[in-house]
C-alpha cells in the first residue's frame, strides 16, 4: 500500500505558492548542497545522498514527477503539487508518495527530503507516520 506525506505552505511560510518547477528547484538546491559537502569531505557524497534521477512521464503533464533510483536499494518517490481549501483559505501543498514496492531506503530518503524542503520553505510537514512537524513560525 502506498504512503503519503504532505508539505503544506501555511501562513508564515517562505513561499505563498509552489508548482512542480519549484519542487524541482528545491531538489536541485539539495543536490548542490550535498555536492559541496562531498567536496569538503573529499568523496562523492552526492552519489550516496541523492541516488535518484528526476523523471517525468508524458501522461503526467503538470501534475507530478518522480525520482527513479539509480541502484537496487532505491526505486521510486513521487512528487506532486496541488491546493486545498480550508476555512476559506487556499493552502498549496507538495504531495510526496511512496508507491507500492518502495524500499526502506526510499522511505528514509523521502523523510529526509520532506524535512529538508519543509525547513527551507518554513512549511508544515505531515510525515508518512502521521506526525506533523511545524517549521513555520507560529504565535
Amino acid at each position: 500500500m502506498s504512503q503519503s506525506a504532505y508539505i503544506r505552505l501555511v501562513q508564515g511560510s517562505a513561499l505563498a505558492e509552489i508548482d512542480l518547477n519549484g519542487v524541482k528547484e528545491q531538489l536541485t538546491h539539495y543536490r548542490q548542497q550535498v555536492t559541496l559537502t562531498g567536496k569538503q569531505l573529499g568523496w562523492e557524497y552526492e552519489e550516496a545522498a541523492f541516488p535518484y534521477s528526476v523523471e517525468t512521464k508524458p501522461d503526467a503533464g503538470d501534475g507530478w514527477f518522480y525520482l527513479k533510483g539509480n541502484n537496487p536499494m532505491y526505486k521510486y518517490i513521487v512528487f506532486g503539487t496541488d491546493k486545498k481549501e480550508e476555512d476559506g483559505t487556499v493552502i498549496p501543498y507538495i504531495h510526496v508518495v511512496l508507491p507500492d514496492g518502495a524500499t526502506h531506503g526510499d522511505k528514509a530518503k523521502a523523510n529526509e527530503l520532506c524535512k529538508w524542503i519543509g525547513r527551507k520553505l518554513q512549511a508544515e510537514v505531515k510525515m508518512f507516520n502521521g506526525r506533523t512537524i511545524y517549521y513555520n513560525p507560529r504565535k
